[in-house]
């Protein structure tokens, strides 16, 4: 004998969502708009630092990625800043206000993009100049 529809018990349904394929960090410099590298700096000077660089990954930078100091001085400025939002497979200008060092010599500051779980990924961009 045949049940009628009403008085079959539904099948439970397992949805699953489908994977999402995760994006890939990239950045690679292009050239120093800039203070180029050797320049004559004077003490205590403000210099305005600008990088252009390509989003060579497949990932959109967003507030969530930063460019962190991983090496020389911190010239007056946080270690942390935030990384200039580009989309993926185009260009950005990066720019950093710093204060040169009242000591001469010379000097370097290099950063590294950093994804949002706090990978580095790309080319290390940097600054150095010469206080005279």
């Amino acid at each position: 004998m045949v049940q009628p529809a009403a008085d079959i018990p539904p099948t439970p349904v397992s949805l699953k969502a489908s994977p999402t394929p995760d994006c890939t960090n990239g950045m690679q410099f292009v050239t120093d708009l800039t203070v180029p590298d050797g320049a004559l700096v004077a003490r205590g000077a403000q210099i305005d630092k600008r990088w252009q660089v390509k989003n060579t990954g497949t990932c959109n930078w967003d507030q969530r990625y930063s460019l962190v100091l991983i090496a020389g001085t911190e010239l007056r400025l946080a270690n942390k800043q935030a990384l200039y939002p580009a989309r993926s497979g185009t260009e950005a200008v990066i720019r950093m206000l710093l204060t040169s060092p009242m000591s001469p010599g010379v000097y370097t500051s290099a950063w590294q993009a950093f994804n949002p779980d706090g990978e580095p990924f790309g080319d290390v961009i940097y600054v150095q100049f010469q206080v005279n």
